[in-house]
């Protein structure tokens, strides 16, 4: 449980959080005494207003809803607490339009059923013609232990917003808009997981019942309530038990629904921790499971924040069944256009209803050998210096990994060894032509799938460079100054897409010496040696590139650059000549 926050005054959090919707969207208004946020008048035509609302902490619910397509107004209460029967009857009773009448869809929580119900009562009294939806689609808590207070109501109840307020904006009465709601309610089901409570800030940090590391709760609710049980259990399970209790016929504690539509809505609802890239993992796990295992294709997927609570570390699944009602499919009601932060589904109908299947065939890699090149050395001595430089550069990953420790995050001799073991086994095991030009394409395919970071980019840009290099040059045996000169076009190239020169402690300190020397006196020997002794030199020198630009302290003066002497390795064995050479 994180209680670490930016803002630590509720009242001023909540009020701030609401205001700071007038800013994102034009369509809205805030009534500060009464927290409330609403549609501004408008010269559209007058149709039913639809309310919502509760506890603030569930954001972009509910206010984060208003706007053209869906919600008139929303009325926040405090963090987890319903807002009063105050607050709602000015919302019912001054900020939206009641002509065409008002709905006012509120979750199955005691509080929210009591406040709203009886500013709906008061607003009958006054004459105003108002009905009221209460939403429970949560299966976390089944019939037994539910009771007469009966389901709680969680994040599929946006859906049930979108359908009314998508029907509303077409000029339907409000018998139909309520009739539509109650449908989809009904249709309804969700469940929730959570790998932690949350805190609320301002209120005391409380570590009661708090879960176990690895340890998860089938069923919380949105205000950290209890569910079904806790288990620790991997993703792929935990879907499995998710979609049991919303799914399995034979459980009569939760079968609400029986999805017998050909038409089934998924949302999977982030509870305001998960990341975008778990998110996704949890979206396909769930997607691949109901096919599997339910035979349900949804006909539409809708995944990201809707209902949260807090900066919940869990998630929810919700599914409707989808059926028409007043004569309109609920699939469209959803599709329908809306002007409101809240509702992320930006995909339209056309689209999803074309099901486009195609996809586009063929390899990723450019063959950049064609013909045969002429490029030509001795096979043999060409895979025995490049084993030699590879294995150097494997049994150095130790050593590259301690320096890169101290100045770095660590990973560069991990890289270099595993982009070095990549292509001796392609040389070991496919073997070498002698055509270099045709070689050094297929090692360059195996350096840019094995290597990553910044190394692997930059090592890939100077080989595909050497590649164009080498092509420009006449057919015959590769001179060692035919090397150099096509080194150095490389050099010039990999020179447009970094600033890094020499002096700049990267990994240019150990390449361009060895490619000014190999072209000055083409002895490979010489450009080795003086590879090595650039990169010793690296020791001291402050970084103006890399990581190491960020990490302070005293290291860079103890250690030579990692990825410099790594390289400087490669050029040794390329050489042949020993590790310890100076």
């Amino acid at each position: 449980m994180s209680t670490r926050h930016f803002v630590n005054d509720p009242t001023k959090l909540v009020g701030d959080a609401l205001h700071s919707l007038t800013l994102v969207n034009p369509h809205v208004a805030l009534d500060e005494e009464h927290k409330i946020i609403y549609r501004r008048p408008n010269d559209a035509p007058t149709q039913v207003s639809i309310l919502s609302g509760g506890g603030s902490g569930h954001e972009p619910s509910f206010a984060g809803m208003v706007g053209p397509g869906m919600l008139s107004a929303a009325v926040a209460g405090t963090i987890f607490a319903s807002p009063s029967a105050t607050q709602v009857r000015a919302g019912i009773t001054s900020r939206v339009d009641v002509d065409k009448g008002v709905l006012v869809v509120v979750m199955n929580y005691t509080g929210d059923v009591l406040s709203f119900g009886m500013a709906v009562e008061k607003a009958r009294a006054a004459g105003i013609d108002a009905q009221m939806v209460v939403v429970g689609d949560d299966v976390g808590v089944g019939r037994a232990k539910g009771g007469k207070v009966g389901r709680r109501g969680i994040a599929g109840t946006v859906l049930v917003l979108k359908i009314a307020g998508a029907l509303a904006a077409l000029g339907r009465s409000l018998d139909a808009v309520a009739s539509a709601a109650r449908l989809a309610a009904e249709n309804l089901v969700s469940v929730g997981a959570s790998l932690d409570h949350v805190h609320v800030p301002g209120r005391a940090i409380s570590t009661e019942d708090a879960l176990q590391d690895g340890e998860v709760e089938i069923g919380m609710g949105i205000h950290n309530e209890i569910g079904s049980g806790r288990d620790k259990i991997a993703l792929s399970e935990l879907v499995s038990r998710m979609l049991a209790q919303l799914l399995d016929q034979s459980d009569k504690d939760r079968a609400f629904v029986r999805f017998d539509s050909k038409q089934v809505v998924l949302l999977i609802n982030n509870l305001g921790g998960v990341s975008i890239l778990e998110m996704g993992a949890i979206t396909t796990e769930v997607v691949t499971q109901l096919g599997s295992g339910y035979n349900i294709k949804p006909a539409r997927v809708l995944s990201g924040m809707f209902m949260t609570s807090l900066n919940g570390l869990g998630f929810s699944i919700s599914l409707l069944n989808a059926v028409d009602t007043d004569g309109i499919s609920m699939i469209s009601l959803l599709d329908a256009p809306s002007e409101v932060p809240g509702w992320a589904a930006p995909i339209q109908s056309v689209t999803w209803e074309a099901r486009n299947t195609q996809v586009r065939a063929g390899s990723s890699q450019f063959d950049q050998r064609k013909k045969p090149s002429g490029q030509t050395m001795d096979a043999s001595t060409e895979k025995s210096a490049l084993t030699t430089a590879l294995q150097r550069v494997i049994a150095a990953e130790a050593e590259v990994t301690k320096y890169d420790t101290v100045v770095g995050d660590g990973d560069c001799g991990i890289g270099l060894k595993r982009g070095a073991e990549a292509v001796l086994k392609h040389v070991q095991q496919a073997g070498v032509t002698g055509d270099i030009l045709s070689d050094l394409a297929d090692i360059v395919s195996v350096v840019e799938n094995n290597m990553d970071g910044t190394s692997g980019a930059l090592y890939a840009i100077f080989l595909n460079a050497l590649v164009h290099a080498l092509q420009s040059l006449e057919s015959g045996a590769l001179t060692r100054r035919k090397w150099a000169a096509a080194l150095k076009k490389s050099c010039d190239a990999l020179s447009k897409y970094t600033p890094a020169r020499p002096g700049d402690r990267t990994l240019i300190d150990a390449l361009y010496p060895f490619v000014e020397i190999l072209e000055k006196t083409g002895s490979l020997k010489e450009a080795a040696l003086a590879a090595r002794k650039a990169a010793i030199e690296t020791q001291g020198m402050h970084a103006s590139l890399g990581r190491s630009v960020y990490v302070g302290g005293t290291g860079f003066t103890k250690v030579p650059d990692p990825g410099a002497w790594g390289l400087s390795c490669f050029f040794l064995g390329l050489a042949g000549l020993e590790p310890t050479a100076e």
